[in-house]
């Protein structure tokens, strides 16, 4: 079914590349102050690299920061040096996704440079790695299902948001006691010294300056970097930007600004499209947006119990909010599937959509291991830690806490996706004194950036790459006119063309650029690629195809692979729809 398009394959390629993954083991590398490249990955060279735990006390003792390359093909004398990419997060497993996309960032950048991944301290590969729990049991005591993989909405009943701050109190007390256990290492795993780090990796591969893409919280990554080492700035590419201010600030109220935006693309879209493309169609954006605010009241005030041969559960109102909300970030792969599951809903039919929207419920096996990971391993944890250890401290009560939701709930409907950030961090114990928290900017970037923003990013609203821009005034701000989170959602020529010279050759798009997606928002379902049931956004179709030149397409593709890697890890609203921790 196509909506399996959006949702649920995304489940089985990850789980199926976590075979690739465990091909190889970290544990047979040892950390050095240089890189001493092992074959890993098929193509890929993998490396552990020794730097500072405390950046002002080297005497604490070092990190291991996992790092994987797709070697440059070109001659020597053609060679431009590494590429580092963040998917964000943060805790996004860099390595990871570099190892399953690292020949699409070829195609697209060229074969002049390293693809380099690399997985930030206390992520995935890289050791000390952040774990909140000894075992996978106690993971499951402390975070049981419904609040560590499918949080209810802050606003589905008026006891969620305490239960959750009173949860997220507890586990706060628990990590700060488990890290003292462990030498309270966990203070270090702030941005600014993973700028740090990426500083030495570029030292390392014998580089002067950073080379770099980075994109959600990964933006924040790039400008924390270009602030602290302006001097050090080679080529940078910040797209889906988060407002370094906002982040370390811990009040990421503005996020949603351009949420409902995104959301009304669908409305429009789906009008336009018409009843062939638009399973969920309407005659006009309003009367859709209607029917869904009548669907959401259905199944808030009766859920769908849903039973199948592989798993079980309940469509409930944050269920079909969670399913919305994930499809805003990725429009051009998700909305033909996410009109069919809403119209199956309308039906009466929550089965199609629950199935999607879930992956099949592990048969029990005494062989199996007890604690083994997944391999998006220790992301929520990360993300987490690395997001709490950042921001601000406060210790607010659910009064409080329940004022600040309500003042982001005047900007979206969709505000309790992010008022989780507050209720994570509320009472966060974990902060080291010191940390680079401000302000961001540099008049004196030895090279300008590069800032891409979407009109409609339902996560990283246009106002933030605008408020960035400024920041780092030399830096050009490219406008890509579509809804969804980040340029990858939709390939565009003109986007990621003006992408791949400002890297190849340093070339900056004319300021004030805007750029069209070359995707369909709403393709015909036999339009759909050949190979739709295999990843997220494989359902994006491209525009005016048969027009382009096969250069122009290779380009389309790759920019569509990358994505394929890129986004499971990018988004919040991704990671709670797929119940993927």
């Amino acid at each position: 079914m196509i909506v399996k398009v959006a949702v649920a394959a995304l489940i089985l390629s990850w789980l199926e590349f976590h075979g690739v993954l465990a091909q190889f083991n970290w544990t047979t590398l040892t950390a050095t102050d240089t890189l001493t490249w092992t074959p890993c990955y098929p193509g890929f060279q993998c490396s552990l690299l020794a730097v500072p735990l405390d950046y002002d006390d080297p005497s604490k003792g070092n990190a291991s920061i996992a790092i994987t390359r797709l070697p440059s093909t070109a001659p020597p004398s053609e060679y431009l040096g590494p590429i580092l990419f963040n998917p964000g997060g943060p805790g996004g497993p860099g390595v990871g996704t570099v190892v399953l996309s690292g020949a699409a960032f070829a195609q697209l950048l060229g074969p002049q440079f390293d693809i380099v991944g690399f997985d930030p301290r206390g992520v995935t590969f890289s050791t000390p790695r952040v774990d909140f729990f000894a075992t996978a049991a106690e993971r499951q005591v402390w975070m049981p299902p419904d609040l560590n993989l499918r949080y209810p909405s802050l606003n589905s009943s008026s006891d969620v948001l305490p239960h959750q701050w009173a949860q997220y109190q507890l586990i706060s007390q628990w990590v700060a006691q488990r890290d003292a256990e462990q030498g309270s290492w966990m203070q270090y795993i702030t941005t600014d010294n993973v700028a740090r780090d990426m500083l030495r990796i570029v030292q390392a591969f014998g580089q002067e300056k950073l080379q770099y893409w980075g994109i959600s919280y990964g933006s924040v990554l790039g400008s924390t970097f270009a602030t602290l080492f302006p001097d050090k700035v080679g080529r940078m590419v910040i797209d889906g930007v988060v407002e370094a201010g906002a982040w370390y600030s811990g009040n990421l109220t503005l996020a949603m600004l351009d949420t409902d935006k995104a959301l009304e693309s669908f409305f429009t879209g789906c009008a336009d499209a018409g009843p062939s493309r638009c399973a969920f169609h309407a005659p006009t954006a309003s009367q859709i947006a209607s029917n869904l605010a009548s669907l959401t009241h259905s199944i808030h005030a009766q859920p769908f119990p849903v039973l199948t041969p592989f798993s079980h559960g309940i469509v409930d109102f944050s269920f079909l909010r969670d399913y919305v909300f994930a499809a805003l970030d990725t429009p051009y792969a998700s909305f033909v599937g996410t009109a069919v599951g809403l119209a199956d809903l309308a039906a009466g039919n929550a089965t199609p959509p629950f199935s999607a929207a879930s992956a099949e419920t592990p048969q029990f096996e005494c062989s199996a291991e007890v604690d083994a990971e997944p391999f998006f391993g220790n992301t929520f944890e990360a993300q987490i830690a690395i997001g709490c250890g950042d921001f601000l401290a406060y210790d607010e009560n659910v009064t409080e806490v329940r004022e600040f939701y309500e003042n982001e709930a005047k900007l979206s409907s969709f505000a309790d996706n992010w008022a989780l950030w507050r209720i994570w961090c509320n009472g966060w114990k974990i902060h080291r004194e010191g940390r680079f928290m401000g302000p961001v900017g540099a008049t004196n970037t030895s090279y300008p950036l590069l800032i891409i923003g979407n009109t409609a990013d339902p996560l990283t609203p246009h106002l933030w790459a605008q408020q960035t821009a400024e920041q780092f005034p030399g830096s050009v701000l490219l406008t890509q006119d579509s809804p969804g989170h980040t340029s990858l959602v939709a390939p565009s020529l003109c986007t990621h063309g003006a992408l791949a010279a400002y890297f190849q050759n340093g070339t900056l798009p004319a300021p004030g650029t805007v750029c069209a997606a070359d995707a369909e928002l709403f393709p015909a379902i036999n339009e759909l690629p050949s190979n739709s049931n295999s990843t997220l956004t494989s359902g994006v179709v491209l525009k005016r195809s048969s027009q382009m030149s096969e250069e122009d397409v290779q380009l389309l593709e790759a920019v569509r692979a990358i994505g394929d890697a890129v986004l499971p890890v990018a988004p919040r609203g991704l990671r709670k729809a797929f119940k993927l921790p």
